[in-house]
């Protein structure tokens, strides 16, 4: 299976899609947060919305029918509330993408378009979700208007397992460490990020950190920083900035400049300085993530050795009844 086919036999059935609904829980919306972004900047004909998936079910967007497409994703494939979502979307007359690393499981089910991927150590960028969502999304723009960055991006998704090799190294020899100690010594941190890097800011906080390592910690949005929770900032408050190489790395850098005068506990990591001015300009902003949820695997497993926390215990996930 790969992207342009499943874009070509859509649209050979529904004549032109003008919504798309990112649709999942927790890592796996994540990953579908930067095709979202994608979409929304670079179509001029269609639209892009991401939903948890309760909230889809619960609060169903109208423009929802024929001419919509609704990408779901569950790891398992068993997230009953994304099968709930996609049934929905199905019964409303959208096409649906399932994606699910589960084959067999409630998602692999012939009702949706099933895509079942592979998962772990070096499977490519293009084969997971995050580059599997970029690709669906390039393949339609290009499609349906054109795409002049079409080209740029699939070059920029073949690079990233090359960039994200090379930058594991370096990220545990300059962060690792610093960054379990930090840990240690901080019962409480912010982290920031902007653009679609965002998904990886609030990703890292809420899985890497709040779900696998029970570590208390914040997001924030870079550009919102400057109204309202910067009056926080101060020495001994620890702040993480996720620095991105695209366009919206303005915002990141004005965050910079004032925490590096506003704080004594301060920790940087910059796409820039982990291989992304490999990739084209117009497009970084879009593969930027790729990268940092690499990197905030890495630190996540320096943080665990130190506290001897395995990513993959639980106290109440699939324990209690919720």
């Amino acid at each position: 299976m790969n992207a342009k086919t499943v874009i070509e036999e859509i649209l050979k059935e529904k004549g032109s899609i003008k919504q798309v609904y990112w649709v999942a829980c927790g890592g796996s919306l994540i990953d579908l947060y930067p095709a979202h972004f994608m979409l929304n900047a670079e179509s001029a004909t269609i639209e892009s919305g991401w939903y948890t998936s309760k909230e889809f079910i619960l609060s169903t967007p109208k423009k929802l029918g024929k001419n919509s497409l609704v990408v779901m994703c569950s790891h398992s494939g068993n997230t009953q509330e994304s099968v709930d979502a996609a049934v929905l979307a199905k019964e409303a007359g959208a096409s649906v993408i399932a994606l699910t690393d589960g084959k067999g499981s409630k998602s692999d089910d012939p009702r949706f378009i099933a895509w079942v991927y592979p998962w772990g150590d070096g499977v490519p960028t293009a084969e997971v979700p995050s580059g599997i969502t970029l690709l669906l999304a390039a393949e339609l723009i290009k499609a349906q208007e054109g795409f002049d960055k079409y080209d740029a991006l699939c070059d920029g998704i073949k690079k990233m397992d090359g960039i994200v090799a090379a930058a594991k190294t370096k990220v545990n020899a300059e962060l690792g460490d610093a960054f379990a100690k930090a840990c240690q010594e901080n019962n409480f941190f912010y982290i920031l990020g902007s653009g679609a890097n965002f998904s990886q800011t609030y990703g890292f906080a809420i899985c890497s950190l709040m779900e696998m390592q029970w570590q208390n910690c914040s997001y924030i949005h870079s550009g919102e920083y400057f109204h309202g929770p910067f009056e926080v900032t101060e020495n001994g408050v620890f702040y993480f900035l996720q620095m991105g190489s695209g366009k919206c790395r303005p915002m990141d850098e004005r965050a910079l400049t004032f925490l590096k005068t506003h704080t004594d506990r301060l920790m940087v990591l910059d796409t820039l300085e982990y291989g992304m001015d490999a990739v084209d300009l117009s497009v970084r902003d879009y593969l930027d993530s790729v990268l940092l949820y690499a990197m905030n695997v890495e630190l996540r497993a320096a943080r665990g050795k130190v506290f001897d926390h395995s990513p993959d215990i639980r106290r109440y996930m699939g324990i209690e009844k919720y």
